[in-house]
């Protein structure tokens, strides 16, 4: 994974050791790589699968024997007065007497073990919990899936860059000659005025657009920085060029691969829906069953006027008890019967959803394949249109020097060779991405994030 990680030392002539950096450097394939273990969104893609996974356990020990204790202690500061028929102390029959029971102070623990025997909905949570971290390692892949697609973007997006700032930086150096021949012709009277203006308009274009393309370029590789997860400032270099990695995507042959709906990760997604809405109607169900536990305690107690529960000769009774519970549901004036009702209806509209789910996926995956083919018949031409445009600027600048063609017929040379070099780079661009584009809804690259 880090293997391209190099160290970058910053040396200053005459200067001691100043600063200490890192460097990283990445083909492609390694920066997918990088971003699938390292990026924001797959690092919390992955926690959110932990989090099914501790669910998962919270629903399975939820019908593992429970064991609860209870400690208490009272302090009757005013003991509760009980009224006895006063014949009982032999008094007048028809009086009472007041008597109090107990004692001042009393301390109780009891400890109470609890076991599920039987309940539907148990059976069904546990199903659910399954369905549920099926549900979050899809999702994961999805995030996997989309980092991948985001990060090949932002890579061609820098190489792009790079290109751009590259051409019209010679565009420029070329635009400067012209002007400084024209202008030294101006000046000797060989010259219009007008063809040193026109020059100075397409000069002061190309330089405005040169300046806007290093700004574009360090954007570019800030939001790279950040589909890789590191810090926006980190130095990065990357290995590919654009040119390499376009010929790497035209594969026609990869339109021929089968497409099997059950790996497209949207399906899988909506999949699970309906799991998931078949487990809440059974566990609506599951509520018209019995619910049986069993139980077993064990306390001690301890009474006395005063707080001397620790002394060794205090007395403390033992109690304990065994039982069952049998919770039978009878009657519920329909609540139950509503909510099976409308769990149904839920059941339903996620079928439905499915159903929709697979004729959008065809649908994406025919769209994905044509604009694959036509990004690849885009580049093709737009290869073939820079031919033609660097010839034909080529003619007007021969012409121009000749005087046989207007500054402004160059101008209009040059214009369409500078559209038309964008064109092409932004062509190869596009072949990549379309190509990253299809391998996402066919799912060719199968990622797992947790490996």
């Amino acid at each position: 994974m880090f293997k391209k990680i190099v160290l970058s030392i910053l040396l200053f002539s005459g200067t001691p050791l100043l600063a200490q950096e890192q460097t990283y450097s990445f083909t492609l394939e390694e920066a997918i790589e990088f971003a699938i273990d390292s990026s924001y969104t797959t690092i919390n893609a992955r926690r959110d699968i932990a989090i099914a996974i501790k669910q998962k356990w919270e629903a399975i020990s939820s019908g593992l024997p429970q064991i609860n204790a209870d400690v208490s202690y009272q302090n009757l500061l005013k003991q509760p007065v009980t009224l006895i028929p006063g014949e009982i102390t032999g008094g007048e029959p028809g009086t009472f007497v007041p008597v109090v029971f107990g004692t001042e102070q009393n301390a109780n623990l009891v400890a109470t073990l609890d076991q599920l025997i039987f309940d539907g909905s148990y059976l069904v949570g546990l199903q659910a919990a399954d369905a549920f971290l099926d549900f979050s390692e899809n999702a994961g892949e999805k995030a996997g899936l989309e980092v991948r697609r985001g990060v090949i973007n932002a890579y061609g997006s820098v190489l792009l860059a790079e290109e751009i700032i590259d051409i019209f930086t010679r565009n420029k150096v070329n635009l400067e000659k012209n002007l400084f021949e024209t202008q030294k012709t101006f000046e000797n009277g060989l010259a219009e005025e007008e063809d040193v203006e026109q020059l100075e308009i397409t000069l002061l274009d190309i330089t405005t657009q040169l300046n806007n393309s290093k700004r574009s370029y360090i954007l570019a590789k800030e939001l790279f920085n950040v589909a890789l997860g590191i810090d926006v400032a980190a130095t990065v270099v990357l290995e590919d060029t654009l040119d390499d990695l376009t010929q790497e995507n035209i594969n026609l042959e990869f339109m021929e691969t089968n497409f099997n709906i059950e790996e497209n990760i949207d399906y899988k997604i909506a999949y699970n829906l309906t799991q998931q809405r078949d487990l809440e109607l059974k566990l609506e169900n599951s509520f018209y069953l019995p619910r049986l536990t069993a139980f077993i305690n064990y306390g001690t107690s301890s009474f006395s006027n005063d707080f001397d529960f620790f002394r060794s000769s205090q007395p403390w009774f033992q109690s304990s008890t065994l039982g069952v519970r049998m919770s039978v549901p009878i009657f519920s004036s329909g609540m139950r019967k509503s909510r099976s009702q409308q769990a149904r209806i839920e059941v339903d509209k996620a079928a439905t959803n499915l159903q929709e789910t697979i004729q959008n996926v065809q649908v994406e995956v025919n769209t994905a394949r044509n604009n694959y083919l036509l990004a690849i018949e885009t580049y093709k031409n737009n290869k073939r249109n820079l031919d033609l445009a660097e010839r034909v600027e080529n003619k007007n600048e021969i012409k121009y020097s000749e005087g046989i063609a207007t500054s402004f017929e160059l101008r209009q040379a040059q214009l369409q060779l500078y559209t038309a070099q964008q064109d092409y780079f932004f062509s190869m661009l596009e072949v990549v991405n379309a190509k990253a584009d299809l391998e996402t809804v066919l799912n060719t690259p199968q990622l797992d994030i947790n490996n």
